[in-house]
């Protein structure tokens, strides 16, 4: 079985005006920029009256090494979205209007084959190998799935503003 660690885990929350499919689609160019495979594993949307509720899970996964793997959890939740008509520079364009809380999980995957699962002795043998000969690369990729969830964060956080301010 693979050694999975959470790194790190960061909250992005908004009410008010946005943009959701443009979100979607920006929020997914940037982990295809850097290279993720990702996975959508659940969809839910439930519809009352004019507003909806959608709950979206991915799970975006890198491999760095053949013994590092990134495995990245994104969960959107909007709630009572309705669709909005604005006045930007004079045209109207049609928005969104809810509260989204955006839930970012980084997760250091090591082993990810497991191919030191074999027997007690590899095991063992891989622990003492995380512990004693490569904690630095250990420690650098950690300090990478920080680095990589903050800057999604940020251009997140940025979208939001950006596209709910107009």
């Amino acid at each position: 079985m693979a050694d999975k660690e959470q790194v790190i885990q960061e909250k992005v929350e908004q009410d008010g005006l946005m943009d959701f499919p443009a979100l979607y689609s920006y929020a997914h160019s940037i982990f295809k920029e850097e290279l993720y495979g990702i996975d959508e594993e659940k969809y839910i949307e439930k519809i009352t009256g004019n507003k909806r509720d959608i709950t979206i899970e991915w799970k975006a996964t890198k491999q760095l090494s053949d013994y590092f793997r990134i495995e990245d959890k994104i969960k959107f939740e909007i709630k009572n979205m309705t669709d909005v008509e604005v006045e930007i520079d004079g045209a109207k364009k049609k928005m969104n209007k809810g509260q989204i809380t955006i839930d970012i999980k980084g997760i250091v995957v090591k082993d990810f084959d497991s191919k030191w699962e074999k027997s007690p002795f590899t095991r063992f043998t891989r622990d003492v190998y995380n512990k004693y000969i490569i904690p630095s690369r250990v420690r650098d990729t950690k300090e990478k799935i920080k680095l990589d969830i903050i800057t999604f964060k940020e251009k997140i956080k940025a979208f939001l503003e950006l596209s709910g301010r107009r």
